[in-house]
């Protein structure tokens, strides 16, 4: 049994690393000397050179035919940990007003948090020393966040997480008090719903409406639902401003915009309702004028179809084609496969002819990607402090913003999900789908419950944005990020004293 102190310390630690790493690139950000350009071309190299160097160094020789079954635990409880951090936002968007160009942001920082540089440098500090197994088991705790990366990379990218940011820019402005009207208006409608059966019983109790509230509140759901329509009747708008790129699929990294010469070969949805216009329109054309048989019709809804099927199909195959995610899926049939384990670490009973140096024929590949991946997690918190110090905080306006869902969403996130976390690992173990002897499994699997919003939504909404500002999300960002540090202490104390 670990003293109080022990645990306070063992936790506090690696947070004092993580501060010190990502307030250098704080410091050198606002000196002016670490710019925008040079944070971009940190955050590639870090993504498509360090990050997948260190996943595979990792992998490789923690993963074995026997534990390979972990992965299926990792998976299921990183999607139930994006599932209920999307419902959590949805149920604070329903109580409390949100800004117009947030209203879907919001259940993108619900459900995707920090899984990149945070994870994997608290993790490391931590199974690296007592009261865990040292280098062993912390090459196994970043092989178990990898499976944490890649759903995360799969689900906001080919799943269409993204385009929920997208959408936030969609069709006109409105104001925040034209917004609270319709939220006012949503709540009497509950109120109503709730006391309409009392007032059966109560003969004194009045639900009458008001006329004149209901008008406003109903020409003003009418200037919301607006962008629909507006979306539909102008596609070539959309269609220009979907030419944007995300070339980023993890946290804490950066982005890249390109113009990209087709719609078929966008990565996913941005502001492009669908190409269908543009099909029709080459349709037409080369039939030579409008169709005017069903089965000119059948035809452009078929090519249509297939038009839009092929364009998914090549978003998924784009963001499964990215350094990371090629380094993750190659990795894991090497770690099972004895022979091919074998041409890279020693594999007990696998016999593989060495090299001079007696080591496995391909260590050095191990090597090289051990030696290159160690700077992905310092890079990756150096550009974390970046990003951090360029969020601009509206000064003298936080009567405006939305204070009731900016505290809720950090409790949500920072209180509420560390202890659904812990009832459900708890439970998976009870369940059996959990070993109760991998520790290093069920502390894993608990601490991502404890994650602030990725700063990659910030990049995205810079993007989606046209304009490269983020200001609503920086006002939710920052209190998740100051509340970060005493949550993930405490749970990281208590999970410690719960596993030994």
């Amino acid at each position: 049994m670990l003293s109080v102190g022990t645990l306070i310390w063992i936790s506090l630690r690696p947070l004092i690393r993580l501060v010190i790493c990502g307030g250098c690139g704080f410091a050198i950000t606002k000196a002016d000397i670490f710019p925008p350009i040079a944070a971009r071309g940190a955050g590639q190299i870090m993504l498509n050179i360090a990050l997948p160097c260190l996943m595979f160094s990792k992998i490789v020789p923690a993963f074995t035919s026997e534990n390979i079954g972990a992965l299926g635990p990792l998976v299921l409880v990183a999607v139930l940990y994006e599932a209920i951090g999307i419902a959590i936002a949805w149920i604070i968007k329903q109580v409390y007003w949100t800004p117009h160009r947030f209203r879907y942001g919001i259940l993108v920082a619900g459900g995707w948090g920090n899984y990149g540089d945070i994870p994997t440098s608290v993790l490391m500090s931590i199974t690296g020393a007592a009261p865990f197994n040292g280098s062993s088991d912390q090459t196994l705790s970043v092989a178990y966040v990898s499976a944490f990366i890649l759903v995360f990379m799969v689900t906001l990218f080919p799943c269409g997480g993204h385009s929920w940011v997208a959408k936030d820019y969609v069709g006109p402005e409105v104001e925040d008090e034209e917004v609270k009207e319709v939220l006012r208006r949503k709540h009497r409608k509950w109120a109503s719903a709730i006391l309409h059966p009392l007032a059966k019983f109560s003969p004194g109790l009045s639900l009458s409406r008001t006329p004149s509230c209901e008008e406003g509140a109903s020409n003003v759901n009418e200037k919301i639902q607006e962008p629909c329509t507006t979306t539909l009747e102008a596609p070539t708008v959309c269609g220009a401003r979907s030419k944007k790129h995300v070339s980023f699929f993890e946290d804490a990294t950066t982005v890249v915009t390109e113009p990209i010469k087709s719609a078929v070969s966008s990565p996913g949805p941005s502001r492009l309702t669908s190409p269908a216009p543009t099909v029709v329109a080459n349709f037409e054309s080369a039939e030579g004028g409008q169709p005017t048989s069903a089965a000119d019709t059948h035809s452009i809804t078929r090519y249509r179809r297939r038009n839009i099927v092929y364009a998914k199909l090549v978003a998924v195959l784009r963001t499964l084609c990215t350094p990371a995610s090629i380094a993750i899926i190659i990795a894991f049939p090497i770690a099972v496969v004895p022979q091919l384990k074998a041409l890279f670490v020693d594999v007990p009973g696998t016999h593989i002819p060495p090299a001079p140096d007696g080591q496995p024929p391909l260590a050095f590949i191990i090597d090289t990607a051990t030696f290159i991946g160690a700077a992905s997690v310092p890079l990756g918190l150096i550009c974390l402090g970046s990003a951090l110090a360029r969020l601009k905080i509206p000064k003298n306006q936080w009567r405006t913003l939305p204070i009731g869902a900016i505290a809720w969403l950090a409790i949500g996130k920072l209180i509420v999900m560390p202890v659904l976390g812990v009832l459900i690992c708890q439970g998976l173990v009870s369940a059996g789908v959990i070993r109760e002897e991998d520790k290093v499994l069920r502390f894993v699997c608990i601490f991502f419950s404890c994650l602030p919003t990725a700063t990659t939504q910030v990049f995205l909404t810079q993007v989606y944005s046209g304009t490269g500002s983020a200001e609503h999300l920086s006002a939710f960002l920052i209190p998740q990020y100051i509340i970060m540090f005493l949550s993930i202490t405490a749970l990281t104390a208590y999970t410690l004293q719960m596993l030994f």
